[in-house]
């Protein structure tokens, strides 16, 4: 328990009172001890409730009695733990009133062992809720700001927080060049949130996502009547994101035809809609992001060189997991705890046998697969990092290829999920054949939905 939050001890006989005090007080607690209800229902309403770690109150008190002060207390925190001291005869209005929201309660005459050990229980409980509180308030900030944190110190990921830092604040092109699932997201989002752009948009576009036919509309938007259906005026990603920063996803996907478009708005700060013969003046930030060897799609004619040397005037190369792995604890935790949030669940104790799974795993999908490993693990699915974490019965630890299959088969059941159980879909997410697929699918025993265009497959 904190050594910052209080125990609230109500009693009105002085030589009870002064010997639990005491006794809480062994244990380096801060007690505030008070004869009456009302006394400490005045010190909850003058302080911060959050301050207060539990609630020792005995049943009968003159004045508002330990029944009242337990109801009083959980309408100005629902949260709070309140344990109850009871005589004899008051056992059974105890039990009722735990079924009222009392944490626990302690019979008359209890050992100083006997409420210490009720008081630790309850103190962690509220730890852990004062703790959900405020990750739910810096979570909910970070999303409502789109920032996530650049977690971890391994030197590759240090280099990332120095080179981000440096460039933040200009205006300079970033290129984000990483593997599938590394956070190329979270690092634009920091550039944007560190950068004079703060307070304006951030627009992001998968540029893979994209179908070609309304690419340019998308990204550069249409006068009425442009094309048929253009009914009125749209303003495109560029344009919305005037001022701020705009975030193109997977470059390496866009159009030949639309790269010299943007190299203009690059150049000279200026884009025409579809169907206009008048030019915008924008002043935008673009920070793109690509997998692969932009150099060779430079050499085989997919993407222009011109453009790339514009977008790259920086370049920030983003680790794979497997090059940081000092990081996957300390990223695990972290989405554990925001998915205990998200999903208003106790976060689950992440033993020994675990963390050393979790730093065995391949984590071929970076960041992202970590991430919805925590999910799993918090909604108590995560099958393969069950089996990974446990002890084989020889006391021999699992071969490489146990542990690769492992985590595949988890790869691939997540990727269903993601995919509401759609082969193609998920094929596509993990980068594989669907003929591939479909052998492991069988070969684990998994379950997946066959689309249309392959329903002439067995069903699996």
């Amino acid at each position: 328990m904190e050594h910052d939050t209080r125990i609230l001890l109500v009693e009105d006989d002085p030589h009870v009172r002064h010997a639990a005090a005491q006794s809480l007080e062994l244990a380096d607690l801060d007690v505030s001890a008070h004869a009456t209800a009302e006394a400490a229902l005045a010190e909850l309403d003058n302080g911060a409730v959050d301050g207060v770690a539990v609630i020792v109150s005995d049943v009968r008190l003159p004045g508002i009695d330990g029944f009242a002060l337990l109801d009083r207390a959980r309408e100005r925190d629902p949260d709070l733990p309140v344990i109850l001291i009871t005589g004899h005869g008051d056992v059974a209005m105890a039990v009722s009133a735990m079924k009222g929201g009392a944490y626990d309660f302690i019979e008359k005459p209890f050992s100083s062992e006997r409420l210490r050990e009720a008081v630790a229980r309850a103190g962690a409980q509220r730890g852990l809720i004062l703790e959900n509180r405020r990750l739910r308030r810096e979570l909910a900030q970070r999303r409502a700001t789109g920032s996530l944190p650049l977690i971890g110190t391994s030197a590759a990921m240090e280099k990332v927080r120095r080179l981000v830092s440096n460039v933040a604040a200009t205006d300079a092109p970033v290129l984000i060049v990483g593997d599938t699932g590394t956070g190329k997201e979270s690092v634009a989002r920091h550039l944007h949130d560190l950068s004079v752009r703060h307070d304006k948009p951030f627009v992001a576009l998968n540029c893979g996502a994209v179908p070609e036919t309304v690419f340019e509309s998308e990204l550069f938007g249409y006068e009425a009547g442009a094309f048929t259906g253009a009914a009125k005026r749209r303003v495109g990603k560029l344009e919305y994101a005037s001022g701020g920063t705009l975030f193109l996803d997977e470059i390496e996907s866009m159009p030949l035809a639309l790269q010299v478009k943007l190299l203009r708005v690059l150049q000279d700060g200026v884009l025409d809609r579809l169907g206009s013969n008048q030019s915008v003046k924008i002043d935008v930030r673009i920070v793109a992001a690509a997998k692969g060897d932009m150099l060779a799609l430079v050499e085989s004619g997919v993407f222009r060189r011109d453009l790339l040397y514009r977008l790259n005037v920086v370049t920030v190369a983003m680790p794979t997991l497997a090059e940081r792995r000092d990081d996957i604890l300390p990223l695990f935790e972290y989405f554990v705890a925001d998915a205990a949030i998200r999903y208003q669940r106790a976060a689950p104790e992440l033993g020994a046998a675990r963390r050393g799974a979790l730093l065995a795993a391949p984590w071929l999908g970076n960041v992202r697969e970590l991430r919805n490993a925590a999910d799993r693990f918090v909604l108590g699915v995560d099958e393969a990092l069950d089996a990974a974490a446990m002890p084989i019965d020889d006391g021999s630890a699992p071969s490489l290829k146990d542990r690769v299959e492992r985590f595949e088969k988890g790869a691939i059941a997540d990727a269903l999920a993601q995919c509401k159980g759609s082969v193609s879909a998920a094929a596509e997410r993990l980068q594989l054949p669907k003929a591939t697929l479909y052998e492991k699918i069988k070969r684990y025993a998994l379950h997946g939905r066959p689309d249309s265009v392959d329903e002439g497959r067995a069903s699996i």
